[in-house]
C-alpha cells in the first residue's frame, strides 16, 4: 500500500506560523498568503483517526481546486494556485466562526436529530413523518459554530446575528452565496449522475470583501448519493451509497465509536484503509468526470517543498 502522509513541518520562505488542522497544515507566508498542505489524514466525530489514507489528501485538493474555479463567478475565493497535487496556495483571509451547512435531505447528522425526537434543526421545524434520506421541499441551512477544538455546535441565524458573530447584513450575504454554490454544485453533480445531498462552505474576509474559502464539494465536505438508484433505493427502504466519509462514521459506529467520552478508537485494517482509499478515488473521478492519476509518492516531502518554494520566489 502507498504510504499516507499524515503530518508536515517545513518551514517556507517568509513563513510566521503554521497551523495543523484535523486534516490540513496551513502556513501563514507574511499574513498575505496561505500555504495549506491537504493531508491524508481523516477525521470522524471531530477526532482524528489514527491511520491515513493514501491519496486522500491528493484527491480533496484537487477536487477543491476545480470547483473552487468552477463557483468564482458566484463569490470571489482565496485559492491563487495549485503548485503541488496536495497543496493549495491563497489568499490570507480572516475567516469567520461559523460554517455555512446546507442540506437538500434528511441525511448524517440531520436524520439522527430527527430519530432522536427533535424536529428542528438550527431553528427550522421539520414535518412529522420523514424517512432517512428524504428529500426536503427546499434546501435547508443548519449552520455551525466553527470550533477550534472539540465538536462544531449547531446555531440557528437568529444566535449568529446575536452573538456577533456575523453582522446581519453579511449573513444574508453568505446564505445567498451558500444558496448560490448549492445550487451550482447540484447542477455539476446531477450532470454527473449524482445527487449532492448536502455540504458546507466556509467564508471569510479580505480587505472588506467576503471570500469563499477552504474546500469545496469534497467528500469531507459534501455528501453525494448516485442519481440513477436513489428512488429505488428509497422505495425498498434500502440504505443509499453515498460517496462521502458517511462510510467511515457508520463503520466506527458498528465498532462502538462516536467520539464520546470513554470510547476507545477501533483498530483500522489495512484492507478497510484501502477501502477507504479506492472510495475517495472513486469520488474524484465519478464528481469531476476526470481520471484520477496518482502523484508519485517516493519522495512526498521533498515534492511539495520544492514545488511551494519555486512557486513562492517567483
Amino acid at each position: 500500500m502507498s504510504k499516507a502522509i499524515t503530518k508536515s513541518n517545513f518551514n517556507f520562505p517568509g513563513q510566521k506560523s503554521h497551523y495543523v488542522g484535523k486534516v490540513r497544515d496551513v502556513y501563514n507566508i507574511d499574513n498575505e498568503y496561505l500555504v495549506m498542505v491537504v493531508s491524508d489524514r481523516i477525521s470522524a466525530f471531530d477526532v482524528v483517526l489514527p491511520e491515513g489514507i493514501p491519496f486522500k489528501g491528493q484527491v480533496l485538493n484537487q477536487i477543491a481546486a476545480k470547483f473552487l474555479d468552477a463557483t468564482a463567478d458566484i463569490v470571489k475565493n482565496w485559492k491563487i494556485d495549485t503548485p503541488d497535487p496536495m497543496v493549495t496556495i491563497g489568499h490570507y483571509v480572516e475567516p469567520y466562526q461559523v460554517e455555512m451547512v446546507i442540506r437538500g435531505y434528511l441525511t448524517g447528522h440531520a436524520w439522527r436529530e430527527y430519530r432522536s425526537g427533535k424536529r428542528s434543526i438550527c431553528g427550522i421545524p421539520l414535518p412529522e413523518g420523514m424517512i432517512e434520506h428524504q428529500k426536503f421541499d427546499k434546501p435547508i441551512l443548519t449552520p455551525t459554530t466553527k470550533a477550534h477544538e472539540g465538536h462544531d455546535e449547531d446555531i440557528s441565524r437568529e444566535e449568529i446575528i446575536a452573538q456577533g458573530l456575523v453582522s446581519e447584513e453579511e449573513y444574508i450575504k453568505l446564505e445567498d452565496y451558500t444558496r448560490k454554490l448549492f445550487q451550482r454544485g447540484t447542477e455539476i453533480a446531477d450532470n454527473m449522475g449524482l445527487i449532492l445531498v448536502d455540504t458546507k462552505y466556509e467564508f471569510g474576509k479580505k480587505n472588506g470583501e467576503i471570500y469563499l474559502i477552504d474546500e469545496i464539494h469534497t467528500p469531507d465536505s459534501s455528501r453525494f448519493f448516485y442519481s440513477a438508484s436513489y428512488q429505488s433505493i428509497q422505495d425498498q427502504g434500502l440504505s443509499q451509497k453515498q460517496l462521502s466519509k458517511e462510510f467511515v462514521r457508520q463503520w466506527l459506529i458498528d465498532h462502538n465509536f462516536q467520539g464520546k467520552e470513554g470510547q476507545s478508537m477501533p483498530d483500522m485494517p489495512e484492507e478497510f484503509i484501502q477501502q477507504v482509499s479506492d472510495r475517495y478515488i472513486e469520488l474524484f473521478e465519478h464528481i469531476t468526470g476526470d481520471k484520477f492519476e496518482k502523484a508519485d509518492s517516493t519522495d512526498v516531502e521533498n515534492r511539495i517543498e520544492q514545488n511551494v518554494t519555486a512557486f513562492l520566489n517567483k
